[in-house]
């Protein structure tokens, strides 16, 4: 509603209280036009990955929390102190920019939950590198502005590039694996193309990620590493997800039931 509306409507007033309420209305409207943070929280975000590139300590010392806690990609948890410190200009022969996508905002009061994904490119000595992050903030509002409280951020994995090999040794995987007398795992080969299929479940693809290193597409936090004996036959593999391993016997030929 324009504020001259509010005027009319309360002419029966004196000039000063006619003046008193239209600078009401109008502060109301311009703070219910604000009451969105979304804009204002994506552009502090940007400040604070611009920061990592360029040492902008100074942008973290402004948006952080003085209690906050960053917890970053590689878990570790660091204060508002050690953030700030860490916050130096990448070193010769490094460069890069990281550029906040996906951004979305929910709030509860003056609490604002933010997720966003951050897109780094990276040059490291010519080589061009490129990683992503998935970001989980927590802001407050404060008298000061918006303040950073609470961030964890966790690495997006992708699937590495497979590597071609000879059908011979793609041959060599095909077989029935056991981890549990209850749970098996078979893998075929059909014209160059290995297929793997628990007990229970749904065939998958499978592609190598180096000799005797398989990964299925989608799935980049699992590995299946072969194992060999003294001789070079395959006795089994590791099904390894970061640093734990699931130990998969290899208990006969590939059977003839087909996978479907």
């Amino acid at each position: 509603m324009p504020c001259t509306d509010e005027l009319t409507m309360k002419s029966d007033r004196g000039p000063i209280a006619r003046l008193i309420c239209a600078a009401a209305v109008c502060l109301s409207l311009a703070s219910g036009a604000s009451t969105d943070p979304t804009e204002l929280l994506r552009r502090q975000t940007q400040e604070l990955m611009d920061a990592f590139g360029s040492g902008g300590a100074s942008v973290w010392e402004r948006y952080l929390d003085p209690k906050a806690t960053y917890t970053d990609e590689n878990g570790t948890v660091l204060s508002k102190a050690q953030m700030v410190e860490q916050m130096k200009p990448l070193p010769r022969g490094v460069s890069g920019s990281i550029q906040v996508q996906d951004f979305h905002v929910t709030l509860h009061g003056s609490v604002a939950i933010t997720t966003y994904v951050a897109d780094e490119h990276e040059e490291f000595h010519g080589h061009p590198l490129h990683c992503q992050y998935r970001s989980t903030d927590t802001w407050v509002r404060s008298a000061g502005g918006w303040r950073l409280i609470a961030s964890q951020m966790m690495a997006l994995r992708a699937d590495p590039p497979a590597l071609a090999l000879p059908e011979r040794q793609l041959r060599e995987y095909a077989g029935t694996y056991r981890l549990t007398p209850a749970l098996t795992y078979e893998i075929r080969e059909t014209d160059g193309k290995l297929q793997g299929q628990a007990s229970g479940g749904k065939p998958e693809s499978l592609l190598a990620e180096a000799p005797d290193v398989l990964f299925v597409p989608g799935k980049p936090r699992y590995r299946k590493i072969f194992r060999r004996d003294a001789d070079g036959r395959i006795t089994g593999f590791a099904e390894r997800r970061e640093a734990w391993d699931l130990l998969w016997q290899r208990v006969g030929p590939i059977s003839d039931r087909p996978a479907h």
